[in-house]
């Protein structure tokens, strides 16, 4: 495998949360078009993409299984990732309930009812605080991704920040110096 990805899990998780998303979008519109032509078609999308998401949902636990017990980390990261396996773990019963449901009760273009809608917007809700945390574990722990390299030239980067409360113009330039970082992170927002 790459050395850039350490494991496939970042690859296979974006497959649930579209496809998720997709089908309480769907079941919704199904729902509000009835009676119309198109409400079949929004049905078909419904139904499809919510065991289509289900079945993604399996390689992606499989694959976030392999990454909790793969990925360096420390004690602080280990409970994030605990949360994120447990909300996991749950959002993967609960689609597989829902698909397993749906495939068994519903003809393809049947109407969904609202309780059912409702519990698909559930999962889906579900599925984005899974994905909110899996994303904590990324962007707040830094998780799974490769670290800065060490700087070894005697470039630094420097650059100027605006004062408008806008953001104004943000330049950034390269200028050769003797010290690796010149400027503080401390004195500004970003």
């Amino acid at each position: 495998m790459p050395e850039i990805i350490p494991n496939l899990h970042p690859l296979m998780v974006h497959f649930p949360v579209a496809l998720i998303s997709i089908s309480a979008i769907f079941h919704v519109a199904a729902i509000v078009t009835r009676g119309k032509a198109c409400a079949t078609h929004c049905a078909v999308l419904a139904h499809t993409t919510l065991w289509l998401g289900a079945l993604a949902a399996l390689p992606t636990a499989f694959f976030g299984w392999q990454a909790f017990n793969s990925v360096n980390h420390d004690e602080v990261s280990h409970l994030a990732m605990l949360l994120h396996r447990t909300w996991a773990l749950s959002t993967l019963a609960v689609l597989v309930v829902l698909a397993g449901w749906d495939a068994w009760r519903s003809k393809l273009h049947a109407m969904p009812v609202w309780w059912f809608a409702g519990a698909v917007i559930g999962a889906w809700g579900m599925v984005a605080t899974t994905a909110w945390h899996g994303g904590e574990l990324v962007y707040r722990h830094g998780l799974g991704v490769m670290a800065l390299p060490a700087v070894e030239s005697d470039l630094t980067h420097e650059h100027e920040h605006a004062s408008t409360l806008d953001g104004g113009d943000h330049a950034d330039t390269m200028s050769p110096g003797n010290i690796a970082h010149e400027h503080s992170h401390d004195d500004h927002t970003h």
